[in-house]
């Protein structure tokens, strides 16, 4: 499986990352969103990359041009409701994709005890198709496996991209054991541990309470 972390390199993505990450800049609810957009029109341009291409011939107001533009059917998955910023991000730049939504989160037994629920997909067919799974926090992975499983009931797609924001090196290593070898894995971030609640540590508390507010 090939891993990308993006914040390996000196761009203005590591600017964001340090704000959503801040603990005082986070309390601005619209910057946050804004700037998980911001880094996923970054992350969108990076996995541009990773897509097949076609030579086209398009007419200008003064001759023909060829031009060469992605050739994949893209479908822009994302696990509601924290990566709905993180999903307008990539929209942004993949404008004429189709698009998945998977609801997946933690139903807690006790303080530190938790399992993922699935309870809503709604998804175009996959088969032969680009599927970019989007989600900001990769945590344990679970999610992420289990909103992946959920969409192979709508077709087996021709190539998957992974991305998150950030991820925890533990979850890198749980995606690398449950997807296809050929999954591509994009990461803004990998920090290296979780805590007992299985939160990211360093990275930055809930991301769904910090797009949208807290939640019972």
């Amino acid at each position: 499986m090939k891993i990308v972390n993006l914040s390996e390199n000196n761009t203005v993505l590591n600017q964001f990352l340090k704000e959503i990450r801040d603990i005082n800049i986070q309390k601005d609810q619209m910057r946050f969103r804004r700037n998980i957009e911001r880094i996923g029109e970054i992350m969108a341009y990076e996995i541009s990359r990773e897509l097949s291409y076609e030579n086209i011939t398009i007419q200008t107001p003064n001759s023909e041009a060829v031009q060469s533009v992605p050739a994949d059917k893209i479908v822009l998955g994302t696990i509601l409701r924290a990566g709905l910023p993180l999903h307008t991000g990539f929209h942004n730049y993949f404008d004429s994709c189709e698009n998945a939504f998977v609801s997946a989160y933690r139903k807690y037994t006790s303080d530190n005890d938790f399992e993922v629920i699935v309870e809503y997909l709604a998804s175009p067919r996959l088969d032969g198709k680009a599927l970019l799974l989007v989600d900001p926090m990769l945590a344990t992975g679970i999610s992420a496996d289990l909103s992946y499983r959920a969409l192979l009931t709508k077709g087996k797609p021709a190539k998957t991209v992974l991305a998150c924001v950030i991820a925890s090196q533990q979850a890198v290593d749980y995606v690398i054991s449950h997807f296809p070898d050929d999954t591509i894995l994009y990461c803004a971030a990998i920090d290296p541990i979780l805590n007992e609640h299985a939160y990211i540590v360093p990275g930055l508390g809930d991301a769904g309470d910090l797009c949208f507010g807290e939640k019972e």
